[in-house]
């Protein structure tokens, strides 16, 4: 009798210890590069310019934070991201809106201001030279 307690505790903890976290945005690879002169990034000539590009789990919004300083996070929203949820950007350029939940995230740092939403958007680096700009993990 003592084994098999003994077994269905383990089966137990072997089964619990399976189930992954669905609770944050998923880490994938991104290694996104263009020129500045790219149209697509006209809109990062000036300081609180924010766009969105290809890549990572939902797309990437850039965002230009000071002259020097640039930030990129996922689009995925943190709140319920197992539904991938992009957020887009609000006309004010202050914030990113997740449109199925009404959750807002500051764009200048990723975190959230408005709930349903407690844990800030993905973030990814960001270099830029003379030339181009790179946004990678």
């Amino acid at each position: 009798m003592k084994k098999l307690v003994c077994l269905i505790g383990f089966l137990i903890t072997l089964a619990a210890c399976g189930k992954a976290d669905q609770s944050y945005i998923p880490s994938v690879a991104v290694n996104f590069q263009a020129p500045l002169t790219d149209p697509r990034l006209s809109r990062l000539n000036a300081v609180g310019g924010a766009v969105t590009v290809a890549g990572g789990v939902s797309g990437i919004v850039i965002y230009r934070a000071s002259a020097t300083n640039y930030v990129a996070f996922d689009r995925c929203s943190s709140y319920q991201p197992e539904k991938r949820c992009a957020v887009t950007i609000d006309d004010t350029g202050l914030t990113a809106t997740d449109p199925c939940s009404g959750s807002k995230f500051l764009l200048s740092d990723g975190s959230p201001v408005k709930a349903p939403a407690t844990r800030s958007l993905r973030t990814y680096s960001v270099s830029v030279n003379n030339v181009s700009i790179f946004v990678y993990n």
